[in-house]
């Protein structure tokens, strides 16, 4: 076979064609293409592994949030329990109180009703006691005035 001007057998140029790049030309630019690929890829995964910490922060902003926003009705809801406890042990004190006062009450009427019964019976009793006065006053009367009348005068 003839030698091309660099040295190369014409036929060997034909099989590339005219402008097809050499071996060691085409190892570069595969090289550079797959550098450039490599590249894309690690600026797809550093943009994916940003995003996803943005998205397990903006997560975790959320959850926080909504469990600040659950505390506060729920220290509402304790504060609220712990305010009705404590009307329920004063509403026990004074029910008590009232309950006591309830049974004085109850023990100053039935002696004052007790004494008005004793009066009462002693009103009875004073009643009978005169009746029985004047039996008597009337009985000693006739005899008195029976013994008048059979003395000799």
């Amino acid at each position: 076979p003839a030698l091309g001007s660099r040295g190369t057998s014409s036929s060997s140029r034909s099989r590339r064609g005219p402008g097809a790049p050499t071996p060691q030309r085409a190892a570069i630019m595969l090289s550079r293409l797959l550098k450039e690929h490599q590249a894309k890829q690690n600026e797809r995964k550093e943009l994916q592994e940003k995003r996803r910490r943005e998205a397990i922060t903006a997560a975790t902003c959320l959850t926080e949030a909504l469990v600040d926003h659950l505390n506060v009705g729920v220290a509402q809801a304790y504060m609220n329990q712990r305010k009705l406890d404590h009307e329920v042990k004063t509403l026990q004190v004074q029910a008590a109180q009232f309950a006591k006062q309830t049974g004085q009450w109850i023990g100053m009427v039935e002696n004052f009703n007790q004494a008005l019964k004793e009066i009462g019976d002693v009103e009875n009793w004073a009643r009978s006691i005169e009746l029985d006065m004047r039996t008597i006053a009337t009985a000693l009367e006739y005899v008195y005035k029976g013994q008048l009348q059979s003395a000799p005068s």
